[in-house]
């Protein structure tokens, strides 16, 4: 009865995975360059109104810019607790049948030992090959001893199947168990995310609501002006030089699908068709290409092949910042396609914008 209690259990859990399952998704941020031109910009309406100094308008540029990358952060972790709780579900799915499937066999094998045991009960406990064996005939004495011995290599084969499959049972209803835990502490880590991202994000956007219009219009401008700046600075340490292969067959095709959804928002977590973040765009290039990639920039970096700089090519992903919290794909001459951060759209971007982690090739 327990085993069949916790069978039930098992079952129950997976009619509840299409409540419990949300789909989730991952986010990116350019890193802040290291631009000092707020000199002219005296100040923003960014301040408290208690008395404290006005901040540049580059200050609020960059505190802007630290709260997008900690939402970076907390994107990737949100997601990749999604892709663990959605593989834990999955295999709970799996437990759930084998489980049925199981006391299904068990049942089945239950009958054939009750009909053995019911059998030797009306023949006064001797198998029906035994009256054989009575027999002064010479050959029904021998057919009675091979039937004998035919029912208890019978017997015996049920009464195995029936401890296996009972022992089995045990197994996927202990397996069910621990992956249920593992998915209730991915939920844990999914709703922390979630909680750091929006509040991250929400303290980013309050500070832009803050700036004037014409702020707002300088602010964009200054984050061009920063990404340019530090594109230039790429481009002048020769990095562009040794960098002229062509795309694969499959790079080609994610570079095409990439590029196809310039001006389509940023939205963490989202994974297309009609808002992507970053890690987003990429893996569902990649898809598109025939070539599944893990979820997350994080994952993207630390599983797929890593490539030199000056061996990129078209279709690679380039992993940005330390901690690997934005992603982008090349698309040649220097440039990539991306979806930058709330508030913006996928679009082109120097591949030297941002702080370059390394790079990589999912179909290498």
């Amino acid at each position: 009865m327990n085993r069949r209690h916790c069978a039930s259990a098992a079952i129950t859990l997976v009619c509840a995975l299409s409540v419990l399952i949300t789909p989730v998704q991952a986010f990116a941020k350019p890193v802040p360059p290291s631009s000092s031109d707020s000199g002219s910009d005296s100040g923003s309406g960014s301040d408290s109104g208690s008395g404290a100094p006005k901040k540049s308008l580059e200050e609020v540029r960059k505190e802007i810019d630290a709260l997008y990358r900690k939402a970076g952060t907390a994107t990737d972790a949100y997601n990749l607790a999604e892709e663990k709780a959605e593989k834990q579900s999955g295999e709970i799915v799996k437990l759930a049948r084998a489980i049925v499937v199981g006391q299904s066999k068990i049942a089945e094998l239950k009958s054939q030992a009750g009909a053995q045991a019911r059998e030797q009960y009306r023949t006064g406990g001797l198998p029906p090959g035994a009256q054989f064996m009575l027999s002064d005939d010479p050959q029904l004495f021998l057919d009675g001893v091979s039937r004998v011995r035919e029912g208890q290599q019978a017997a015996q084969g049920v009464l195995g199947e029936l401890t296996r499959t009972q022992q089995d049972l045990e197994t996927y209803t202990k397996d069910a168990s621990t992956n249920w835990k593992k998915l209730e502490a991915n939920r844990v880590k999914q709703a922390k995310a979630k909680k750091k991202i929006n509040a991250q994000i929400a303290a980013a956007k309050k500070l832009e609501s803050q700036l004037k219009k014409e702020e707002r219009a300088r602010l964009l401008k200054l984050e061009q002006e920063a990404e340019y700046k530090q594109q230039t600075a790429w481009l002048s340490s020769g990095a562009l030089k040794e960098i002229n292969r062509e795309a694969s067959a499959r790079g080609k095709k994610a570079v095409a699908f990439a590029t196809d959804q310039i001006g389509k928002p940023y939205v963490w977590g989202a994974e297309g068709p009609k808002s992507y973040d970053c890690s987003g765009l990429t893996s569902q290039a990649w898809l598109a290409a025939g070539r599944p990639i893990p979820r997350t920039s994080q994952e993207q970096w630390r599983l797929l092949p890593h490539i030199a700089i000056k061996d990129m090519r078209p279709g690679d992903l380039i992993i940005y910042h330390s901690d690997a919290s934005h992603v982008g794909m090349y698309i040649g001459d220097g440039a990539i396609v991306h979806a930058p951060r709330p508030g913006r759209n996928v679009t082109l971007a120097g591949a030297g914008s941002m702080q370059i982690l390394g790079v990589v090739r999912p179909d290498k």
